[in-house]
């Protein structure tokens, strides 16, 4: 199991999921109750930027920075809580053993 850490005004909400979730998955489906600021609309096929995260610069390395030439990195740079270096869409963050611990900002649900 992969522990995401999500964070929410300081508060560290822990979610476990299987390798191979996504991070919008873990926060849409496995955390309990769901996380509001996710509500992930176009179902994760990167197409709405509603699961638009901060990961945490510990962890972007392991991450892997934004591609700006994919429809992550067009869709990515015209939302206004876009942060070069740590922004990334949920549904694009697939989990593996060494994201295990990972921290994830969540977004104000009113900025999205």
């Amino acid at each position: 199991m992969i522990t995401v850490n999500f964070m929410r005004n300081g508060m560290r909400i822990p979610v476990q999921v299987s390798e191979g979730a996504s991070v919008m998955e873990a926060a849409k489906f496995f955390a309990n109750p769901p996380l509001e600021e996710i509500p992930a609309t176009c179902g994760g096929s990167c197409a709405c930027c509603t699961c638009h995260v901060h990961v945490d610069s510990k962890w972007i390395d392991k991450v892997g920075k934004l591609d700006y030439n994919t429809p992550e990195g067009e869709l990515l740079e015209y939302e206004e809580n876009f942060k070069e270096k740590v922004s990334r869409l949920g549904c694009q963050i697939v989990l593996k053993p060494e994201h295990d611990g990972i921290v994830i900002h969540l977004l104000d649900n009113e900025l999205l």
